[in-house]
């Protein structure tokens, strides 16, 4: 991999750092906690540090499973903050109100892991060892919710150091490095890539590319959108991703179709980058080909199969199952006496003769799962990624992903978000204030049908409760 002038520097400097210390015997006498306390401690200078931090990474990138799971436990427990310290910190500025004892208190708060953190990323490719080193830590956190402090503070300094304003727009197009077309091709989440011919139809001049990149991490897209320039707005994906399909003058499109978004960095999970990233390129595409009227998306939901199925089961926060079969009831003949699980059986089949009457209880239900909200928020991820970013739901688009990967994942359903570029800002704010989802006047009728339902599920169970309340 490439590596840039500061790197290299970094490099010789850990080089000189390790003959310094004589690292390589350390390493052999000293656990990766005491290894760790030395690099926070102050008997060594800058050259040396960098080299135990390098020595330390090198360390974790050899371990196996359970000896990475066990770093991790090492660093919670080792490198938290110190009770004591914030007791009394938080004691004397509460009598004394002054800025010097607020300073302490900030200082006593803050864990030592992250200062931890910070130390390991002078080391030559530090950010991209902890980037990686998070996503490892993601991968045990279900399992192990006590590291979950842990991974708030790599969260917290991964945010400082992904800010939005260290982000660098670049297009990717078959002239760009055979490393990258790969990384695109494997990473691709949404869409499959069947290879560098199908690749090179999805950059050829009626398409773009473009990707988001960090300055440490030049050769390594955090972030990718594809866009297809078309005329009218397609309702199905399959045209978009035919490798066969026909060439447009890209000069006479009307639209960009945004049809797949893919974060290539597991490790940044939850960091928001994606806002910049469509704002951008709508800029970009409008300066490029000022013909273009719409610009609006394909977008899939990965997560309506799986949601339904477990909201149906009485097991999904945010989807009730007494909602679904409400909105159902009016399906039971075509569908049969059960009518959720007999939808997703006839969904999954897909055969052409079902399409008809399984159109309408699927919008429904696609409405139901995108108006839901969870703990954190809108339930689908693709619906709070756009709505964040100012779009509004447009449209929602029976068997429109007709592949197993569509159908296994969202039922073949899309769904259509609209970027109105001078509505975008006032639409973030008013979506940031109330976390409703904004939709056209098409869908509006098909929304009160969701929220009638909803409020008859509620009168319901409130008349439930009241009967089951104790006299007196």
């Amino acid at each position: 991999m490439r590596q840039g002038f500061l790197e290299r520097l970094r490099e010789a400097v850990a080089d000189r750092g390790r003959d310094l210390l004589a690292l390589r015997r350390a390493l052999d006498l000293r656990s990766p906690s005491h290894l760790c306390a030395e690099l926070l401690g102050e008997g060594h200078g800058e050259a040396s540090g960098v080299a135990l931090a390098r020595e330390i990474l090198r360390a974790y990138e050899a371990m196996d499973a359970s000896e990475r799971l066990a770093f991790f436990e090492m660093v919670e427990r080792d490198f938290g903050p110190d009770p004591g310290a914030i007791r009394a910190a938080s004691a004397r500025y509460l009598e004394t109100h002054s800025v010097e004892d607020y300073l302490v208190l900030s200082r006593a708060i803050e864990p030592r892991r992250q200062d931890l953190f910070r130390r390991l990323n002078m080391a030559p490719s530090g950010t991209r060892a902890l980037v990686r080193m998070r996503a490892d830590l993601l991968g045990v956190l279900r399992s192990h919710p006590d590291l979950r402090t842990v991974d708030a503070d790599l969260h917290h300094l991964l945010s400082s150091w992904f800010n939005r304003g260290f982000l660098q727009l670049r297009r990717i197009d078959w002239n760009s490095p055979v490393a990258l077309l790969e990384k695109l091709i494997v990473n691709e989440s949404v869409h499959e890539v069947r290879g560098f011919q199908d690749l090179r139809r999805r950059l050829a001049r009626d398409r773009r590319c473009f990707a988001l990149f960090h300055p440490v991490m030049p050769d390594e897209p955090l972030f990718f959108v594809e866009v297809a320039l078309v005329c009218g707005v397609p309702c199905s994906v399959s045209g978009l991703l035919d490798p066969a399909a026909p060439l447009l003058d890209p000069e006479a499109a009307e639209t960009a179709v945004f049809f797949t978004n893919s974060s290539l960095q597991p490790g940044l999970a939850g960091i928001s980058f994606g806002s910049f990233l469509v704002k951008q390129v709508v800029e970009e595409l409008r300066m490029e080909f000022p013909g273009l009227r719409r610009f609006t998306t394909l977008s899939p939901l990965p997560r309506l199969a799986l949601h339904l199925r477990s909201a149906l089961r009485g097991e999904a926060g945010g989807l009730e199952p007494d909602l679904l079969e409400a909105l159902l009831a009016s399906y039971t003949d075509q569908l049969g006496q059960a009518p959720g699980p007999a939808l997703l059986e006839l969904l999954e089949r897909d055969s052409l003769e079902n399409r008809e009457k399984l159109t309408r209880p699927l919008l429904a239900l696609g409405m139901a799962y995108l108006s839901a909200r969870g703990a954190r928020g809108l339930l689908d991820p693709e619906a709070a990624f756009h709505v964040s970013n100012g779009a509004r739901l447009e449209g929602l688009h029976a068997f429109a992903d007709p592949s197993p990967r569509g159908r296994a994942m969202g039922l073949g359903l899309m769904a259509s978000y609209l970027y109105v570029p001078e509505e975008l800002e006032e639409n973030h704010e008013r979506f940031v204030e109330t976390g409703e989802l904004p939709v056209s006047r098409a869908l509006s009728r098909l929304r009160r049908e969701v929220r009638s339902a909803a409020k008859t599920v509620h009168r319901r169970q409130r008349r439930n409760r009241t009967r089951e309340m104790p006299a007196g």
